[in-house]
């Protein structure tokens, strides 16, 4: 998955950044899974994944106190 920046993120509608999260927290799941089995290839991912993950649960709570 391509690094989603935050200016990215908050053009996208609410049904969106839910997909998006979703998408997100299987690819971390999948990464942490395969890491613990036989290692990853690239460990940066993960964080980086997690990260936006928090990203996109930051825009969405910015977005839900705005009342968007």
């Amino acid at each position: 998955m391509v690094i989603l920046r935050s200016n990215e993120l908050r053009n996208l509608s609410p049904s969106e950044l839910q997909a998006k999260l979703d998408e997100l927290r299987t690819e971390y799941s999948t990464l942490v899974s395969k890491g613990a089995v036989a290692g990853v290839d690239n460990p940066g991912k993960i964080r980086e994944t997690r990260r936006t993950i928090a990203r996109v649960l930051t825009i969405m709570n910015e977005k839900q106190q705005q009342g968007e």
